[in-house]
């Protein structure tokens, strides 16, 4: 019993041990100062977050301001573009119409100065023909003139003789000659041609009963050489009769 009570008065070996202090009070402080930092760190972060959000939406608005305004020029800008270009298609057909029409009214002018040119050169020509007809016919006119001088007793001569009259055609420088008593068998038979003076030359256009050109063309080619107007109506008469035998 004595060995027991000794034992529990005896110190434990917990009492010793040295003593330590774990500092919980410092530990406890030092951990609410740095929650309390934390805590700061976070809300200083969020703060920044939410600043850099709020930032970021109104550059993105602006953004997208710009975008549709520049979307909006552009569209303008197209717009512009197809009206100028309608234009220039327009000014383009424009002038492709105008060179057109100068290249019209070029042609109708030359046509119309060659046209103006030829025709001045066809009332030259028919001036000089004129001219030249006008001066045969005074030749003749003045030939026949002088040949009716010496023949108009000659004429009417030949009239009685020939048993031939002269008939008027209504025409200038033609005359028809008509002759009897060409057919021994008929002899109120009439043979006539007409001649024509009108170009200087003498010339037979009809005859009737037909005669042979080429004895008609000696007769007209006898006159217009020696104007013997009474041999060349014999000569005639002689076909005529040689024709009806």
């Amino acid at each position: 019993m004595r060995s027991s009570v000794h034992l529990a008065d005896a110190p434990s070996m917990a009492d010793s041990l040295p003593s330590i202090s774990f500092g919980f009070d410092d530990l406890r402080d030092r951990m609410a100062r740095f929650t309390e930092k934390f805590d700061s760190f976070i809300a200083k972060g969020r703060k920044q977050v939410l600043a850099e959000r709020n930032h970021f939406r109104v550059n993105v608005a602006e953004l997208q301001e710009e975008q549709r305004v520049k979307q909006k020029n552009i569209e303008l800008l197209a717009h512009k573009s197809s009206d100028h270009a309608r234009s220039i298609e327009k000014e383009a057909v424009e002038t492709a119409e105008m060179r057109a029409a100068i290249a019209s009214i070029t042609h109708q002018r030359d046509t119309c100065a060659q046209h103006r040119d030829r025709v001045r050169t066809e009332i030259a020509a028919v001036r000089k023909q004129i001219a030249q007809r006008l001066a045969a016919q005074q030749e003749h006119a003045k030939s026949f003139d002088i040949q009716a001088s010496f023949n108009n007793p000659e004429l009417d001569f030949w009239q009685s003789y020939l048993a031939m009259r002269i008939d008027g055609m209504g025409v200038p420088d033609r005359l028809k000659f008509v002759f009897s008593h060409v057919d021994e068998k008929n002899w109120g038979r009439e043979a006539w041609f007409e001649l024509d003076m009108e170009k200087g030359d003498c010339r037979v256009i009809c005859v009737k009963p037909k005669l042979e050109p080429d004895q008609i063309k000696t007769c007209v080619q006898r006159l217009n050489e020696n104007r013997d107007l009474g041999g060349f109506l014999k000569g005639m008469r002689g076909l005529f009769i040689a024709a009806l035998k």
